[in-house]
């Protein structure tokens, strides 16, 4: 494709999209929506196959390839395929860059990459060149300059990548995101969200011990804990941000009207991970002389160009009970989750919080309404079905998805971002502007009127 055949397909996309909501309107029923989608699985693993689970329940979808390193990972994937009756698909996974020679395939029209953290971005960077429609699992960079790899790749090669951060379709998140579009808060002022989720169990894992119990990671580690505890080893930064942030920078028009402008972190000591290996494993196990440089709690507080303000909180080593801790507060009132409690000024009783359900289903997301059903068992309560959905819809179409790549980019730019401030005491760090300045200019998804 010719330059500038690129900016031109670019141009149209963009027009295109901004028709859209998070959720193509296109599923289940529309004629644009007959056509089957050949998908590529780079990665089952857990995630791949909560993935490959919810495309085996689909009709318009070919399961074309699928690739992993771990060959008992491919076998579970091929025994689902092969127990719903579908064609075997073409099996990568000789080395680590095998995945190379999926995106090769003509068949294959998308890819969902869900591996580790560290090849998220290089794996959507070639999928993109490759002219594959892709999805990747978050976060979708670690650096900076992986943030800027996927906003270039997509502008320069024309092609898509959407980010599937399902908590941006969680039915409590959608129901307060429509409340938000009709005003109920007011003009919003300060939000927060998070990932508050005890993790000592997934982290150090052996797959010999009860889980919980297990005090190894990295090569004796099992599943995430061969992989992902070497970030808690390496980096102090919130290092998984996008489960709380995207939720709330989509309801103040991140990249479209609005953007992040500063951010600023600290972190507590790191006690947690090895407090655990202690209890569980003992003093003298080789583990307990780990130095782990990820604080138990990570704080950020982000400055938008509107004016909002926005505290993000990763805790992920330390006992707790699993919550985002969602805060949306505005003019008019608030709502949080912790206590799934809401106050309205002039609606609820003077300084008396209203219990949120009643709320939460009077203004229940049109999309939650009417396809609620067909989330069932798809995983996390429903929203990894509406994930999914937005994009195959989006892929089919070639149009540009409800979470691009300059959301991916802004999003997972956290990690690096505070990972400096952090180093440097807290001292804020500018966001780039990924949009080039294009924030001003593009329009926020009608959320309402485009799902019908």
């Amino acid at each position: 494709m010719k330059q500038n055949s690129r900016r031109d397909f670019i141009k149209t996309s963009a027009i295109v999209g901004a028709g859209l909501t998070l959720f193509p309107q296109f599923a289940f029923g529309n004629p644009m929506s007959l056509q089957k989608l050949k998908v590529g699985l780079i990665g089952v693993g857990l995630r791949g196959t909560n993935h490959l689970h919810n495309l085996l329940n689909r009709d318009d979808i070919e399961v074309a390839a699928i690739c992993d390193i771990d060959q008992k990972r491919i076998k579970i994937a091929l025994d689902m395929i092969e127990e719903k009756g579908w064609r075997k698909p073409k099996v990568f996974g000789k080395n680590e860059y095998d995945y190379r020679n999926l995106l090769e395939l003509k068949e294959v029209d998308a890819v969902i990459t869900s591996t580790p953290w560290l090849w998220h971005t290089r794996m959507t960077k070639d999928a993109m060149l490759a002219g594959k429609y892709a999805g990747v699992e978050v976060s979708a960079a670690n650096t900076l300059e992986e943030c800027w790899d996927l906003v270039n790749t997509h502008e320069q090669s024309g092609t898509h990548m959407m980010i599937l951060e399902n908590v941006n379709y969680r039915r409590d998140v959608m129901a307060v995101l429509n409340m938000v579009r009709q005003n109920v808060f007011g003009e919003l002022i300060h939000l927060r969200g998070g990932y508050q989720h005890d993790l000592r169990g997934v982290k150090l894992n052996d797959g010999k011990t009860p889980y919980g119990k297990g005090v190894e990671f990295g090569e004796k580690g099992l599943s995430e804990s061969a992989w992902r505890t070497q970030h808690s080893v390496k980096r102090n930064a919130d290092v998984y941000p996008t489960h709380g942030l995207g939720p709330i920078a989509t309801m103040v028009n991140v990249n479209k009207g609005n953007r992040f402008v500063s951010l600023t972190s600290i972190a507590t000591k790191t006690r947690g991970l090895h407090n655990y290996i202690v209890e569980n494993g003992g003093e003298d196990h080789p583990n307990a002389k780990v130095k782990f440089k990820l604080g138990d709690i990570v704080t950020s507080m982000i400055e938008t160009a509107n004016g909002e303000t926005i505290i993000l909180t990763h805790d992920t080593n330390l006992p707790r009970p699993y919550s985002l801790g969602f805060r949306v507060q505005g003019t008019k009132g608030l709502w949080e989750v912790d206590g799934n409690r809401i106050y309205i000024e002039g609606v609820s009783e003077h300084h008396h919080w209203d219990v949120a359900d009643e709320w939460l289903k009077k203004y229940d997301h049109p999309l939650w309404q009417k396809f609620g059903e067909h989330a069932e068992g798809a995983g996390h309560g429903g929203m990894d079905f509406f994930v999914l959905n937005a994009f195959v819809e989006s892929a089919k179409q070639n149009i540009a998805p409800p979470l691009d790549a300059y959301d991916a980019a802004a999003w997972s730019a956290v990690t690096p971002l505070s990972e400096a401030s952090i180093e440097h005491n807290g001292a804020p760090q500018d966001f780039p502007d990924f949009t080039r300045g294009m924030w001003i200019k593009r329009k926020p998804y009608d959320w309402i009127k485009d799902t019908y």
